[in-house]
């Protein structure tokens, strides 16, 4: 069983005692999204830490969206409850990686590329860095923000 999950439960039990129906509901919620990852597919299988983490990762993304498309169409009371299972969920996830933090990994990557390649990057060579660059940051930085730093390297 994944780290994140054991944590969750353990977090469950002392919300249940405390009477916290937010952490309560929202707890159920992120390991109910752990457990449907487990047997989706072929056959049921514990996830490692780091795919948990994507499913966390996935549903705070979408908690975020939601209470954005809830402001947007004038309902604060279901945007302010959504962002605050987003915020939530951050609990369980690492630390976000500052944007020079990033920058640094992504030139790191880009200059790893460029010595294997012998000539700068093209964008040909975009989708392998950005996969390299993802694989170091599981959890820690948004595959878009990743993406848009390679692009911006490359071009």
């Amino acid at each position: 069983m994944g780290v994140i999950k054991d944590r969750l439960r353990t977090d469950l039990t002392a919300a249940m005692k405390a009477r916290d129906e937010f952490a309560k509901s929202s707890i159920r919620m992120a390991l109910g999204a752990i457990q449907y990852a487990e047997v989706a597919g072929d056959e049921a299988r514990s996830l490692s830490e780091s795919e948990e983490i994507a499913v966390l990762t996935k549903e705070q993304r979408s908690r975020t969206e939601s209470a954005e498309t809830y402001a947007a169409a004038g309902r604060p009371e279901l945007a302010a409850k959504e962002a605050a299972e987003a915020e939530f969920l951050a609990r369980y996830l690492p630390q976000q990686l500052s944007e020079d933090e990033l920058v640094a990994i992504v030139d790191e990557k880009v200059a790893e590329a460029e010595a294997e390649l012998g000539a700068k990057p093209t964008m040909k060579q975009m989708g392998a860095i950005v996969r390299a660059v993802n694989e170091q940051v599981v959890g820690r930085a948004d595959g878009k923000t990743v993406a848009g730093l390679v692009r911006q390297r490359l071009g």
